[in-house]
C-alpha cells in the first residue's frame, strides 16, 4: 500500500467585525482625524474674528462692553434674578414670592431669537400697526384689575382746545375759597415744616368732564381755572394738618406754552423752568409732585371702598432719567401703604417708555420726585379730593417714619 498523502490543515482566522484593514489604513484615518481637526480650528478662529468685526464694525455706541452689558441687565427682573441665582443655591429662592414661578425657557429663547414676547402680543402688533408702538409702556407695579388693556392715556389736545373758554361749575372755586378760609383759622395750632414738598401741575389745564358744563367730549375736558390746580390746592392744604408744608405753583403752564409758540409736547420743559425758579426762590425741597390726570374713562379710574366712590391714584415713573431706581422704589413704598389702608385705590406704578414719550418727566431733578394721577377724565373733584386725603394722610406717616428725629427734636424744643 503506498503513502496516504497528507492533508493541509487549514488555518482559519476568527476576525470580529468583518475582514482585517489593509496595510496603511489606520495611518490614514489618523492623517484624515488630524485634517479635520487642523480645518475645524481654521474655521473657529475665522469665526471668532468675524464676530468680534461685527461687534466692533458699528462704533462704540453698538459694541459689546460692560455698560451694554450693564444696560442689558437692567431688564431683568428682579425675581428672576433672584430664581436665576438659586440654580446655584436654593437658599436665595426663599425670598420669591410664594405666587411666583420662572418663565418657560423655551419662552425665552423664543423672544431672544425673534425679539416677541409670547406673553405680550403689543410685542407683535406694535410692528405691524402705525402708533400702536406708542403703547410700549410697562406696568412696573399692578394695581388690582390693572393690566395692558387699560393703561394709562396722556392726551395731547391741539393749543386752541386748551385755550378755549368754556364754562364750568363755579361752586368748586367757592369750594376751595372755603377751604382756604377753614384752613386759615387754624393757622398756629400745628407746627408745619417749610419747604419740604413742590406740587406742579406740567398740564394744568386737565380738568373733569362733570365739572364741565355742557361737554361731554373726553378730548376736550380742559379748563383754565377747574381743573388738576385745585387738587394741588387741596392736597397741599392736607399736607398742612399733618405739619408738613409744601409750596403749590398754579403756573398757567398752557398759557406760558402759547406765549412762546410751543408745543403741548414741551410742557415739561416749560415746567422745567417753573421748577428751576420756585428752586432759585426757595432752596431745595425733599419731594417733588406733578399732578395729573388720566384719559382714560370713568370705570377705568374709579374704585368704590366702603361704599364710597374714589377716583385712583396711579404713579408714573420715568425710565429715561438717573433717578429712576429710587423714583421706583419711593412710588413703590407709597403704593403699598395706599393699598394697605385703601386696598383697590392705587392702580400700581407705569413707566410710559416708548417713541414720542418724555421718558424723564423732571425726575431727574431729585431722586424724591413723584408724578401722580388722581382719577381719570370721568371723576369728580369730590371723588379726586377723597383720594386726596387718604394720599396725604399715607404720605404723612411715611414722612413721619423715615424723620422721626424731627419730631423728638420739635418735643425737645417744647419742653
Amino acid at each position: 500500500m503506498g503513502r496516504r498523502p497528507k492533508r493541509r490543515r487549514k488555518h482559519h482566522i476568527h476576525r470580529r467585525g468583518g475582514s482585517l484593514p489593509k496595510r496603511g489604513t489606520s495611518l490614514q484615518l489618523n492623517g484624515t482625524s488630524i485634517q479635520k481637526a487642523l480645518f475645524t480650528l481654521v474655521m473657529s478662529i475665522v469665526s471668532l474674528f468675524f464676530f468680534i468685526s461685527i461687534l466692533t464694525a458699528f462704533g462704540p455706541g453698538y459694541s459689546l462692553s460692560s455698560d451694554s452689558i450693564n444696560d442689558a441687565s437692567k431688564n431683568i427682573s428682579k425675581e428672576l434674578f433672584v430664581s436665576i441665582m438659586g440654580m446655584e443655591n436654593p437658599y436665595f429662592t426663599q425670598a420669591l414670592p410664594e405666587d411666583y414661578s420662572p418663565p418657560s425657557v423655551s419662552a425665552a429663547v423664543f423672544e431672544l431669537a425673534t425679539s416677541i414676547d409670547p406673553g405680550d402680543h403689543r410685542t407683535l402688533l406694535g410692528r405691524e400697526l402705525p402708533g400702536f408702538a406708542q403703547f410700549d409702556g410697562r406696568i412696573l407695579v399692578a394695581g388690582e384689575g390693572v393690566d395692558y388693556t387699560n393703561m394709562p392715556i396722556e392726551s395731547s389736545p391741539p393749543m386752541d382746545v386748551l385755550m378755549a373758554e368754556r364754562e364750568a361749575a363755579t361752586e368748586r372755586l367757592d369750594e376751595m375759597d372755603q377751604i382756604r378760609e377753614e384752613m386759615g383759622g387754624s393757622e398756629g395750632e400745628i407746627e408745619v415744616l417749610d419747604n419740604i414738598v413742590h406740587i406742579i401741575h406740567s398740564h394744568n389745564r386737565e380738568s373733569y368732564l362733570p365739572e364741565l358744563t355742557d361737554e361731554d367730549d373726553p378730548n376736550r375736558a380742559f379748563h383754565d381755572s377747574v381743573n388738576i390746580t385745585l387738587v394741588g390746592e387741596r392736597l397741599g392744604l392736607e399736607l398742612r394738618k399733618y405739619g408738613i408744608g409744601s409750596e403749590v405753583d398754579n403756573s398757567d403752564i398752557n398759557a406760558k406754552l402759547n406765549e412762546r409758540g410751543w408745543q403741548y409736547g414741551q410742557s415739561y420743559n416749560m415746567a422745567r423752568e417753573v421748577l428751576t425758579e420756585a428752586i432759585e426762590e426757595h432752596g431745595e425741597f425733599e419731594y417733588y409732585f406733578d399732578l395729573h390726570r388720566d384719559s382714560q374713562p370713568r370705570e377705568v379710574t374709579t374704585a368704590e371702598i366702603n361704599g364710597e366712590n374714589y377716583a385712583q391714584i396711579l404713579f408714573v415713573v420715568g425710565g429715561g432719567n438717573p433717578n429712576h431706581e429710587q423714583n421706583l422704589a419711593l412710588m413703590e413704598k407709597l403704593h403699598r401703604k395706599i393699598e394697605d389702608k385703601k386696598p383697590g385705590l392705587s392702580r400700581g406704578v407705569f413707566d410710559p417708555s416708548g417713541p414720542g414719550r418724555n421718558g424723564v418727566y423732571n425726575q431727574d431733578i431729585s431722586p424724591n420726585s413723584i408724578l401722580i394721577e388722581f382719577g381719570g377724565v370721568g371723576n369728580t373733584l369730590e371723588e379726586v379730593y377723597r383720594s386726596v386725603e387718604v394720599f396725604a394722610e399715607v404720605f404723612s406717616d411715611y414722612y413721619w417714619e423715615i424723620n422721626e428725629d424731627r419730631i423728638v427734636g420739635t418735643e425737645k424744643e417744647e419742653e
